[in-house]
């Protein structure tokens, strides 16, 4: 059997044009159902119900109130790839916190039920294996994902914890024993790894007052408790300082 040649003209092929059609009509259509992704590519149900079952469960796709969107596993892979986008915050913002604190740093957004890691700074070994190889990062078992759960919608934020009641009870009671503090204070917390890894996390805003993202500062829980309030006022002080910056999609960190 003769090996298949990269060279000559690239040609496509029907599963891969498929799923890739797929991604591109919810990239430019989010919150698209799914009766009318199947109008919109001009393939049968059946068909798309098999591919998008498969790119739920990889996390390419996620679904909420039956509308699809794209999934945590492409955020997941800009930050492994290093090639992220910069919104209101820049690579020097996220240095100057790391500069300042001397722990790790991350940038998380929401993407579905869970947060993506999609900036970073100062990151050791331990934390940054944790980042690249945990693309679903449980919302409600996360700093940053608590920081953004606290500011949602009562309505939202009550259904996604119907959600989660199932599955992880204990973090339920435990978030919504945590909920007055992080309104009280704007800060979340979490421990992590045997109670040996502390996290401390706050939300970013977009103009309008919108929650974007979550700044999160992760470290060793002994160290951090020593100086944990001037931790909390580092944080905000430095998230404060780039709230309500114009937005440019396309400049890269």
């Amino acid at each position: 059997m003769s090996e298949t040649s990269s060279e000559g003209p690239a040609q496509g092929h029907r599963t891969i044009d498929r799923v890739t059609e797929i991604l591109e009509t919810v990239v430019y259509r989010p919150g698209i159902t799914f009766a009318e992704l199947a109008r919109e590519i001009a393939a049968p149900k059946s068909s798309v119900h098999g591919f998008v079952r498969g790119l739920l469960a990889r996390g390419w796709l996620y679904q909420r109130d039956r509308r699809f969107y794209l999934g945590p596993a492409v955020y997941g892979l800009t930050l492994v790839s290093g090639q992220i986008r910069a919104g209101q915050v820049a690579q020097a913002d996220l240095d100057s916190l790391h500069d300042e604190t001397g722990l790790t740093v991350f940038l998380g957004v929401e993407a579905g039920d869970h947060l993506i890691y999609i900036g970073e700074s100062g990151t050791d070994a331990f934390a940054g294996f944790g980042a690249r190889n945990n693309i679903h990062r449980s919302m409600i078992g996360t700093a940053g994902g608590k920081a953004l759960l606290a500011e949602r919608p009562d309505a939202e934020r009550d259904t996604y914890l119907r959600r989660q009641t199932s599955d992880s009870p204990e973090l339920v009671a435990a978030f919504l024993s945590e909920f007055p503090e992080i309104v009280k204070t704007r800060v979340a917390t979490n421990l992590a790894y045997g109670g040996t890894q502390l996290a401390l996390a706050t939300t970013l805003h977009d103009r309008a007052g919108k929650p974007v993202a979550a700044a999160v500062l992760i470290g060793s829980a002994d160290e951090m408790r020593k100086r944990e309030t001037k931790l909390r006022k580092a944080l905000l002080g430095h998230v404060a300082s780039w709230a309500g910056r114009s937005v440019n999609p396309r400049e890269a960190v």
